[in-house]
């Protein structure tokens, strides 16, 4: 594939402010600007949500899964701009059509799969698909903008 890119770590937090203990995204395998984008998130026994969810049962919260796959896709979306977002967040705005199928245990890699759908202006469409072991564990239709910094 031409457009592929592979991002490591350093490479993801200069892009994403995210940082410890919310930054989700490991590395990025794949990317194909204004298409879509292969990430990845090691999932450990030392994330800190583990402490409360379950003790004794550790489980990834549905919810951590699906800011995983946003923050993937706000790589997508950064990276399917010709110049640089200087002084731009990305924000959700809408999930849509979220399923969670398989529960994410420590040891997992969850795979981050991102598609584009749509945007206008200054909202995105995308579809995230999130998966271990090639097996889905979350899924849905995410919507986000584009904002200025110094408007929050």
């Amino acid at each position: 594939m031409n457009n592929e890119k592979i991002m490591d770590i350093r490479q993801i937090m200069e892009m994403l402010p995210h940082r410890y203990p919310f930054l989700l995204v490991d590395r990025i395998l794949e990317i194909e600007p204004g298409v879509r984008l292969k990430a990845y998130k090691n999932v450990t026994m030392n994330e800190n949500f583990f402490q409360g969810h379950f003790p004794g049962l550790p489980v990834m919260p549905g919810v951590l899964q699906l800011e995983a796959l946003a923050q993937a896709g706000g790589a997508f979306v950064i990276n399917s701009f010709d110049e640089p977002l200087h002084d731009k967040v990305f924000l959700f705005t809408g999930l849509n059509k979220v399923k969670f199928r398989r529960p994410v245990v420590p040891g997992d890699q969850l795979v981050l799969n991102v598609y584009y759908e749509r945007h206008k202006l200054n909202i995105w469409r995308m579809r995230g698909i999130a998966e271990v072991d090639g097996q889905v564990t979350a899924q849905g239709e995410f919507s986000a903008a584009i904002a200025d910094k110094g408007d929050m």
